[in-house]
């Protein structure tokens, strides 16, 4: 199931939006962390970043194809042989990766899908004790120069109230000018 709203602008577009070296020290990524996933890696603008970033492997997933492939030779064209492309349906078929598996799930202007809480229950369950959630996502401001409908962008409180739900405890809430807020907590 594709998320809604969920096109891509041109790849230097999208990066001229983040800092994602900066973003990801902020939400706590490090070579503390030995595998991560991302739902939703788009074109690995911080797939690629993160790789370089933590100890072992991050799993880049995504439904489509032609993303994958962009991450795949980003990966190829840093060097980085820790970087493992998935394409997989995840809201509706899950990550297919192990249970207690990852130490990190990165969350990133992904959560304005239709069922928002999937995605934390399935970051619950492949998540090891003590692992950690990095939420990044669209103010939900009408100045906010892109990003879905405001109608369908999910609110930090949101964010909070549906991994609490889930025994999640959140560690902090970032405002990652000019357009995101970020958020990590824990398992």
């Amino acid at each position: 199931m594709k998320i809604r709203e969920s096109g891509m602008p041109d790849e230097k577009i999208w990066e001229d939006f983040f800092n994602p070296v900066k973003i990801l020290e902020i939400l706590g990524v490090n070579k503390n962390i030995c595998d991560a996933v991302e739902f939703g890696c788009g074109f690995g603008t911080f797939t690629i970043p993160a790789a370089k970033m933590i100890s072992g492997k991050i799993f880049a997933i995504d439904i489509e194809p032609e993303m994958l492939d962009i991450t795949k030779k980003n990966a190829i064209g840093k060097k980085l042989d820790n970087v493992v492309t998935i394409q997989r349906d995840f809201i509706t078929k899950e990550s297919g990766l192990d249970t207690e598996s990852v130490d990190y799930v990165m969350l990133f202007n992904i959560l304005h899908g239709e069922e928002p809480e999937k995605l934390f229950e399935e970051s619950r369950r492949i998540l090891k004790t003590n692992g950690k959630i990095g939420i990044i996502h669209w103010n939900y401001d009408p100045k906010t120069a892109r990003g879905p409908p405001l109608e369908i962008r999910i609110k930090p409180e949101q964010c909070i109230e549906i991994a609490k739900s889930l025994g999640f405890v959140h560690l902090d809430t970032y405002d990652l000018k000019p357009y995101h807020f970020g958020i990590t907590l824990e398992k």
